[in-house]
């Protein structure tokens, strides 16, 4: 079962980028006047055309909808943008089909016309080759049969040709002209045969060449040790080059105001959590004190962005030998929970406990969980009285929600705004079309994060929610972090996710 484990964890790594399993990107917020929720299906191959959908939450009747696709490098020239158009039977929602042409950081940038004016918003999105795409058996077949027939319609007319082409209207062709038909239509079989052999190996190259520009992310490692008194958890960036996203090498830039977020998640049984703000100690690695997590194997997870827009999720696993007697964190906002989730009983609401002897209750509803199906991760935390809980800023946001399958197939770390960073569409925002050297645009992003961070308002009530659709059926836990009176709460709650209907 460990090596099984291991063997999935490994393959992961290899197939992940903003998110572990989750490619598409789903974002929820403002676009001037008009809330709009958007969500980008990642095609999985570059080129490749993504699918997106806008949908106004608002009851206002907008008149156009554009999306367009700007790629990261200020040097480079956007297309023309493209017009989305009405589903029909749904007069809030408009679809549309982008081609992302180059692997790297894109900006989706939508932009909404009504009576409340025009309003633009910039949705990040990676666009980054994962896989090829398989040729079906049915198709296959049919194509091959075409290309008989072809090369059976080509040889035929070479012969048709040769024994025809010179003879008077009606006169038959004799023997010497059709033993020349008959060598011609020989030749030309075997010229077809060296053409297509020819074509088969420039494929090949053509293939290979691809293979060789899928994504791979940067190899990380982790590993716990003891230094003077403390139990530090370190994280190195063992490779920093990657394959197939140009702009990955770029310099990192904080999100929510730090370089890197670090989650462990015990591996056999999801049974303790932790999400960490690593010091760096060089440029490729990252250290923080590890808090009283229980013994065992843990998956490692380091959320990154760099200064492209290109946000990246690295993976390791770490062993944890013994929990530290003391914890002193290496940041204020670092958080951790051992804490029993509350179960999927398929009750519309479940409630769990908080560590302030506040509760959160998941507002799930009455349907089951869909893949593929957008969730209702709506959450109300309530004070001991029953009351609303008045909650604060935490890392910029009114909650974090982290959740993960049972095997580690699935990792996303989400917030209000949905699965894309911050730092990226900030990025965007900025970006000039001078910032050709690395770093330039990264300083200024820093600048203006020390005179401005952001700060996402509250909702009332106490409620958190997320935009997000489960990519997989399986077993998930879901851990929600929240901050009310100077603490890091963390509700816990397990899920069952259904597969769509056939």
């Amino acid at each position: 079962m460990t090596a099984r484990r291991g063997w999935a964890l490994a393959a992961i790594a290899l197939a992940t980028w903003a998110h572990v399993g989750s490619p598409d990107t789903y974002f929820e917020g403002a676009a001037g006047p008009y809330p709009l929720r958007v969500t980008v299906r990642d095609p999985g191959v570059v080129p490749g055309l993504a699918a997106i959908s806008v949908r106004v939450l608002a009851p206002i009747s907008v008149a156009r909808v554009t999306v367009l696709p700007v790629y990261w490098d200020p040097r480079s020239a956007p297309p023309q943008p493209d017009l989305a158009t009405r589903v029909p039977g749904d007069s809030t929602l408009f679809s549309a089909a982008l081609w992302l042409m180059r692997p790297g950081a894109y900006s989706v940038r939508v932009s909404v016309e009504g009576p409340l004016g025009p309003g633009v918003v910039l949705v990040p999105v990676a666009a980054v080759a994962t896989r090829r795409r398989e040729l079906g058996p049915p198709l296959a077949a049919l194509l091959a049969a075409l290309g008989v027939l072809l090369l059976a319609g080509a040889i035929t007319l070479v012969g048709a040709a040769v024994r025809e082409s010179t003879l008077a209207p009606g006169a038959a062709p004799d023997h010497p002209q059709t033993r020349r038909a008959r060598r011609a239509m020989a030749l030309s079989a075997l010229v077809f045969a060296l053409l297509l052999f020819g074509a088969r190996g420039w494929w090949n190259v053509v293939d290979t060449a691809y293979r060789r520009t899928l994504y791979r992310a940067p190899h990380a490692s982790a590993a716990v040790r003891r230094e003077g008194g403390a139990t530090l958890v370190r994280l190195a960036i063992d490779d920093t080059a990657g394959t197939g996203t140009p702009g990955q090498g770029t310099p990192l830039i904080p999100d929510h105001g730090h370089l890197m977020h670090l989650f462990l998640i015990e591996d056999a049984t999801l049974g303790a959590f932790a999400h960490l703000h690593p010091l760096t100690r060089d440029s490729v690695t990252f250290e923080a004190r590890l808090p009283p997590l229980p013994p065992g194997r843990y998956r490692v997870y380091a959320d990154v962005v760099f200064e492209s827009g290109f946000a990246q999720t690295l993976s390791a696993t770490a062993d944890v030998r013994s929990p530290t007697a003391t914890w002193r964190p290496s940041d204020s906002d670092d958080a951790w929970t051992a804490e029993q989730p509350a179960t999927d009983s398929g009750r519309a609401m479940v409630t769990g406990s908080l560590r302030d002897g506040s509760t959160m209750t998941w507002e799930r509803g009455a349907s089951p969980l869909v893949a593929g199906r957008d969730a209702p991760l709506r959450f109300v935390v309530r004070a001991r009285d029953g009351r609303a809980a008045t909650l604060e800023p935490y890392l910029g946001m009114a909650g974090h929600l982290v959740l993960s399958r049972s095997d580690g197939a699935v990792f996303v770390h989400l917030h209000p705004a949905g699965t894309i960073s911050l730092a990226s569409q900030r990025a965007f925002l900025l970006r000039e079309p001078g910032d050709t050297l690395a770093g330039t645009l990264g300083r200024r992003l820093a600048e203006q994060v020390a005179h401005a961070p952001h700060v996402s308002p509250v909702g009332p009530g106490g409620v958190v929610s997320f935009p997000y659709a489960f990519p997989q059926p399986g077993r998930y836990r879901l851990w929600v972090e929240v901050k009310r009176g100077g603490r890091i709460l963390t509700g816990v709650f397990d899920a069952e996710v259904r597969p769509p209907a056939s």
